[in-house]
């Protein structure tokens, strides 16, 4: 049996739901792009967050899907294996992940073994992929992230070369309308590591869907309406383009190289919110 062949029967006894296909870049530029979701905050169990679930992996192609953290209700193995796998096992095959602040100080219970699971490996606590043309940086929120910070060195080495195709993704988001869970100002470093490299960053956390005016060229998007009860935000933030508390969802990505089409959808299917970024290559 081949490694990606005994890796996929892991995941199967981790959680036996149907596995999504995966196509590759060659594949994604024949049919103009690339198809990504992204979501947070619904490992729980719960119907909404099966209904979450069911919405994406009955949209069509996923060729990869980001899951913006928190297990709950702290991330155990038993919680990973049950409330994760048993709600987007059946996505792991495509899945990239950063961590919530349920998971993160049980990580060596829960978060890391359950990926080494899948992955074949230990998970990196940040890293980077392409998809569909876009440099994807998954970056941790949980873990060290002061200007100084290993983390922080490793972003602005990555984001050296020129352009700004590129969308960040972690669990914390750096500004929030919903008053239960404000903005993150400790996570000013990332922000400012990305101003003028990327133009879109992807949170959870915040248990509602936001989508805030663009703010020094980088558009935040928080998808946190997972599956979790959901948390009220202020709609009359003047900061806020958009904003959904009432519905659970998740965002879509359309990706190709030099735009990215983005989709606010909810269980039911309908697009709550949607439009266009476009970057410089």
């Amino acid at each position: 049996m081949t490694t990606r062949l005994r890796r996929l029967a892991v995941i199967a006894a981790v959680a036996p739901l149907p596995l999504v296909a995966v196509l590759g870049d060659r594949d994604a530029a024949a049919t103009g792009g690339q198809t990504v979701w992204a979501v947070g905050d619904g490992a729980d169990g719960s119907r909404a967050a099966r209904a979450v679930e069911r919405l994406v992996l009955t949209s069509g192609r996923v060729d990869r899907f980001l899951y913006l953290g928190d297990v709950y209700p702290t991330g155990t193995r038993a919680q990973f294996t049950r409330r994760y796998g048993g709600v987007y096992g059946g996505l792991a095959a495509v899945t990239s992940s950063t961590p919530g602040n349920h998971e993160w100080p049980r990580r060596a219970q829960g978060y890391d073994p359950y990926w080494k699971a899948v992955l074949g490996r230990r998970p990196r606590s940040w890293y980077s992929l392409r998809v569909g043309g876009w440099e994807l940086l998954s970056l941790n929120s949980e873990a060290a992230h002061g200007a100084g910070s290993a983390q922080v060195r490793w972003l602005r080495r990555q984001t050296r070369s020129p352009g700004t195709c590129r969308i960040a993704f972690w669990h914390r988001p750096r500004w929030s309308a919903a008053p239960h869970v404000p903005g993150a100002g400790d996570l000013a470093p990332f922000w400012n590591a990305l101003r003028g490299h990327a133009v879109a960053v992807l949170n959870g956390h915040a248990h509602d869907m936001q989508r805030f005016r663009p703010r020094d060229g980088i558009t935040e998007l928080v998808s946190g309406a997972g599956g979790h009860r959901l948390h009220a935000v202020d709609g009359a933030d003047p900061r806020l383009a958009f904003s959904d508390d009432r519905s659970f969802g998740a965002l879509r990505l359309r990706l190709r190289p030099g735009v990215a089409d983005y989709a606010f959808v909810d269980e039911a299917g309908r697009t709550l919110d949607s439009g266009r970024l476009a970057c410089s290559r």
